[in-house]
Parts: structure tokens; C-alpha cells; sequence
């Protein structure tokens, strides 16, 4: 069963983890940078995710994602991918596929789910060469 954390905490926890595959460090700046928020926003989420324990932030002001803020991210990521990949095969432009799969991303039962990714996995070399 998928713990229940809000849509807007699951992106940023997902932006840290894309951002720390990126970045030597992750600072609030960075993720404000990449969501184009304010600054003070993500500060907020940020205290709020540390509250939850779902993040670290040392006294240098970096950020690093717990045990479990890293396994919401990449399950979130994970959703991400598989769902922007299926899209993107169905005939959808990239960018479109993304802010889909970044809506869609949230609301999937974890069952609907599971069944997309298992066909997926199936037919994956199908979907990978129908868009190359």
C-alpha cells in the first residue's frame, strides 16, 4: 500500500533526486531554479519534508533525501519515466508526455499501475523503437 504524502510533496522530492544525479549538492536555490519557484516556497517545503523526515539539510544548506523521502522520489521517478515512455510510443510529442506523466504521475492507483508497467516491460523494445 502506497503511503499516503501530498502531489506537491512528491514532486519536490523527485526534483532532488533528478537534482542530485546532476549536482555535486542540492540547495534550496537549485530546486527553485529547476521548479521555477520562489525561493521562500521551497523553503517551506523543505522544512516541512524535514519535519516528515523525508530530508536532511546540513548547516551549509545542503539537501539530501532520507531512506524514505528516497523511496517516494523514486517511485514517483519511476512513474515518471514508464508513464512519459508509454505516452511518448502512443504518438504524444515529449513534452506533452512529460507534464502528463507529471500529472498523471500522483493519482495512479499503485495496481493500474503495476498492470501499465508489466505491459510495459513486455512490449518495451516495441515502444523504444516505434520512437527512435
Amino acid at each position: 500500500m502506497r503511503k499516503f504524502i501530498n502531489e506537491s510533496a512528491e514532486n519536490y522530492l523527485e526534483t532532488i533526486l533528478v537534482l542530485s544525479k546532476k549536482l555535486p549538492v542540492v540547495r534550496s536555490v537549485d530546486i527553485a531554479n529547476e521548479l521555477g519557484f520562489k525561493k521562500s516556497s521551497v523553503s517551506i517545503a523543505m522544512k516541512n519534508l524535514r519535519e516528515k523526515e523525508h530530508i536532511t539539510v546540513t548547516d551549509a544548506g545542503f539537501i539530501y533525501l532520507t531512506d524514505s523521502g528516497k523511496e517516494i522520489a523514486e517511485m514517483i521517478y519511476e512513474r515518471h519515466l514508464i508513464l512519459t515512455d508509454l505516452l511518448v510510443s502512443l504518438g504524444v510529442s515529449e513534452e506533452i508526455a512529460s507534464e502528463d506523466a507529471c500529472r498523471m504521475e500522483h493519482v495512479l492507483s499503485q495496481e493500474s499501475f503495476d498492470a501499465l508497467k508489466k505491459m510495459y516491460q513486455k512490449h518495451r523494445d516495441t515502444f523504444v523503437s516505434e520512437t527512435q
